[in-house]
């Protein structure tokens, strides 16, 4: 910019040094003056376009279901040459814990849940606007053991004739919706009466059924289908079996610890996360879009 400034006051000495010489000299200094206006002009516009481009530096925090690692990780990737200048950081667990932690006060700019329950408890203790959420994907239920090994077990209703089950806890979304599955087919005291590999969450489940420490699992589609050559499906949970449907909102959370550049940065991203970009990559890993 300084470079251009001094080259715009060469410029008009020249043109004032040449005033004197005719009507030649008078439309050569127009035509040096029109051009610095212009090369002033791009400039300008050139350095706004490329500010409006970037975005300003901020450092978004988004608390995900454990089941969205693997296609958040992608689309943090992707949505960094989009906008360089903002950071996700990631806290994946288990939607029960999260909400916990929300509610604790842990600095949170974006939740995204594996169920509406959460969702639903944050809204009505004011963290989140109802208006800031959207059910944005849905996935499935399913019933999973280790690759290649042997089971009687041939879908939910008869469970119980597994040695031992792995299955996430009561304030998981998955495990909440193994639970209306047991009761739906009122086999819950047999199942509970089992020896249950109580998890933290899905990913726990996941890997306790792929290593082969328990004989069968419950878990969601998307995480089968990440190591699908560790597991086997047995089946998928159906409409009498699960009546509730499995779905993924997004939010914005009340952070006021944000700055403004937070919080415009935080609403862009959710916003990105409704593109057809980000539904491909959703896609890709198992998910259902819903908008």
């Amino acid at each position: 910019m300084k470079k251009l400034v001094s080259s715009v006051l060469v410029l008009c000495m020249i043109a004032v040094a040449l005033a004197g010489c005719g009507n030649k000299s008078t439309e050569t200094t127009k035509a040096i003056e029109a051009t610095a206006s212009t090369e002033a002009a791009v400039s300008t516009e050139a350095v706004s376009e490329t500010q409006a481009a970037e975005g300003e530096a901020a450092t978004v925090q988004v608390y995900i279901a454990a089941s969205l690692s693997n296609a958040m990780d992608e689309i943090s990737a992707n949505y960094k040459s989009v906008q360089p200048n903002v950071d996700l950081v990631f806290n994946a667990g288990s939607s029960g814990k999260l909400q916990t932690q929300i509610e604790e006060g842990g600095a949170c700019d974006v939740f995204f849940s594996a169920a509406t329950k959460q969702m639903n408890a944050l809204v009505e203790g004011g963290y989140v606007q109802e208006a800031d959420v959207t059910d944005l994907l849905e996935n499935k239920v399913q019933l999973i053991k280790p690759a290649g090994t042997e089971t009687k077990v041939t879908g939910f209703e008869n469970i119980t004739d597994a040695a031992n089950l792995a299955l996430a806890a009561d304030t998981v979304p998955v495990g909440q919706y193994a639970r209306e599955i047991f009761d739906n087919l009122g086999i819950t005291d047999q199942v509970m009466a089992m020896e249950v590999n109580e998890c933290e969450d899905v990913s726990a489940v996941l890997a306790a059924v792929s290593e082969g420490s328990n004989e069968v699992g419950i878990v969601y589609a998307t995480d089968a289908d990440s190591v699908a050559d560790k597991v086997d499906v047995i089946a998928t949970a159906n409409d009498t079996e699960l009546k509730s449907k499995v779905i993924y909102p997004v939010g914005l959370v009340k952070n006021t610890e944000a700055d403004d550049a937070e919080v415009a940065a935080a609403k862009a991203f959710v916003d990105y996360l409704k593109t057809p970009e980000a539904a491909a990559v959703f896609e890709k890993y198992g998910f259902s879009c819903i908008n």
